[in-house]
């Protein structure tokens, strides 16, 4: 058994080390990544390795390299491990994963005895584990939105960030009409409707709207979340 850990922190790359050798006698052979950039190639190079996956990593997150991993092998068996159970983590995971794969998510907070049976679970008998916590954020993310599709999840974050219909169709890669029509089911479903206003010089925000929805849509989404969207929203000015 090969097992390839994919972490940016070198002390935690040194103690998950620690607890799949301690977890998983049978494992031959521990790789180590520093990034998601990284874990892609070597994913790549060692067919058969399961993975143990950060989340947060400054050189491609672990959604993206985990999208990467399972489009070229789905049958990876991939634990993300991580600090965040928030509703952009829970969300970005449950798109990606394809269908019968065994995958865990379990939180850095977890104890050791926690961390190892989940590797033995997830790695040696091909089960699903998902820490209490995390799974409360999916049922939460589910109640809290409605039952959005992803891509009006992406969209509903945008408005609560501000931005126009036009900087959202940009921002999105979408036509204007498409974006005007996912927001009025947005609007339906929300039962608040936009109220006319002005934009600003580069048609980016719209100021009334932002004052009249941002409070309520705030509600519906979870801080942290939002706090890492305008993180995003920032670099996306910064070069749009």
């Amino acid at each position: 058994m090969k097992v390839l850990i994919v972490e940016d922190d070198p002390l935690h790359r040194s103690y998950l080390h620690e607890a799949v050798s301690a977890a998983l006698p049978e494992c031959d052979l521990v790789i180590e990544a520093e990034n998601g950039t990284l874990g892609e190639k070597l994913a790549r190079d060692h067919k058969s390795a399961h993975v143990v996956m950060d989340l947060q990593m400054a050189s491609r997150n672990g959604i993206e390299a985990a999208r990467t991993i399972w489009k070229e092998r789905p049958d990876t068996r991939i634990l993300f491990w991580s600090n965040y159970a928030d509703e952009a983590y829970v969300r970005g995971v449950s798109r990606i994963v394809p269908d019968g794969a065994a995958y865990g998510y379990v939180l850095k907070s977890a104890s050791d005895e926690r961390l190892k049976l989940a590797l033995r679970s997830i790695f040696v008998e091909a089960q699903c584990v998902i820490d209490r916590e995390v799974r409360g954020m999916q049922q939460k993310s589910l109640g809290q939105t409605r039952g959005f599709t992803d891509s009006e999840y992406e969209i509903l974050v945008d408005i609560a960030l501000g931005l126009t219909d036009r900087a959202i169709a940009r921002r999105r890669n979408l036509s204007l009409r498409s974006v005007q029509n996912r927001l009025q089911a947005l609007y339906e479903k929300l039962e608040v409707y936009q109220t006319a206003g002005m934009d600003d010089e580069e048609g980016r925000f719209n100021l009334r709207a932002r004052a009249v929805t941002v409070a309520f849509l705030r509600k519906l989404l979870n801080y942290s979340a939002l706090e890492r969207a305008e993180a995003e929203l920032a670099d996306w000015l910064k070069t749009g």
